[in-house]
């Protein structure tokens, strides 16, 4: 059986085709039992050309919509092409710190 974090990479790398990809499980900042929950995906590719935010964005959930249905509660999304990850010299933003459920913060 394959992990979350499996499932994510293959389906970016069949469908998106990245040049550039993490796959970033970051389920221990956030509380509750759940180990392949919460993930931050950078996603460097051609097939984002020509399309906003918004686009990109709702690309790849519907790429990742069983992904979100079993398990995957929160998806921290970093889109770029290639130039504009060229371009980016601090690479993506740091995910917040958990502020939900029974963690302290």
């Amino acid at each position: 059986m394959k992990t979350m974090h499996e499932r994510i990479e293959g389906k970016l790398q069949a469908q998106i085709q990245p040049t550039h990809y993490d796959i970033i499980n970051e389920s221990h900042m956030h509380s509750g039992p759940a180990t392949e929950s919460h993930f931050k995906l950078i996603v460097v590719a051609e097939h984002f050309t020509g399309l906003n935010a918004v686009k990109r964005h709702q690309a790849l959930y519907g790429l990742l919509a069983e992904e979100l249905r079993e398990g995957v509660h929160a998806l921290a999304l970093h889109t770029y092409t290639p130039e504009e990850w060229a371009q980016n010299q601090q690479g993506a933003p740091d995910s917040p710190n958990c502020r939900g459920g029974s963690q302290v913060g």
